[in-house]
């Protein structure tokens, strides 16, 4: 069992429960799942760009990521339906923790100039969504191999009913947020 599944069982629900005045345990607000998306626009006239991100999402996740396909087609930018031009991961269970884990612990304190992440990027209803600009920050990808530097978003979806609850609980996981 992960480090941060074992504090959550522990110490989290029991401090979420202090602050919010929980009556059940069921009530205490708990991470769903984390979705990594890659957007990777330039697909459309490359197509081994699109199997780099994907292998670079693999390597980052250690899960075997989906290519999302257009739903329009918008001339503009010269895309049809159905056109692949991104990939995702959906992250549940141990590997999601694990996940969070070294997001927190080891990619987000190499990021140059950091000083904690956005606290308002919350959803309203709990959901929190962080944007990545170099998927650099992992140790997993080796800098050399990299041929493209491309961002990432990663989205944490939780059961919680507001998003102070949310925050509560991705504070209460160690997430850096900024004073």
């Amino acid at each position: 069992m992960s480090r941060l599944k074992e504090q959550y069982n522990s110490e989290i629900k029991e401090a979420m429960t202090k602050k919010f005045g929980y009556k059940n345990v069921m009530e205490v607000p708990k991470l769903e799942k984390i979705v990594i998306n890659m957007g990777v626009g330039e697909a459309k006239e490359n197509h081994k760009l699109l199997d780099t991100a994907v292998q670079d999402l693999e390597i980052i996740t250690g899960q075997k990521a989906v290519v999302t396909k257009a739903k329009k087609s918008v001339a503009n930018f010269k895309l049809r339906e159905g056109m692949p031009i991104g990939c995702k991961v959906t992250l549940r269970g141990e590997k999601m923790y694990e996940f969070a884990d070294r997001l927190i612990n080891l990619a987000l304190p190499r990021v140059r100039d950091f000083r904690g992440i956005n606290p308002n990027a919350f959803d309203g209803r709990g959901n929190y969504a962080l944007g990545i600009k170099e998927q650099l920050i992992f140790p997993e990808i080796e800098y050399d191999k990299v041929d493209k530097v491309r961002g990432m978003d990663i989205i944490f979806v939780t059961t919680a009913k507001t998003d102070e609850e949310a925050r509560e609980l991705l504070t209460l996981f160690g997430m850096p947020f900024k004073k």
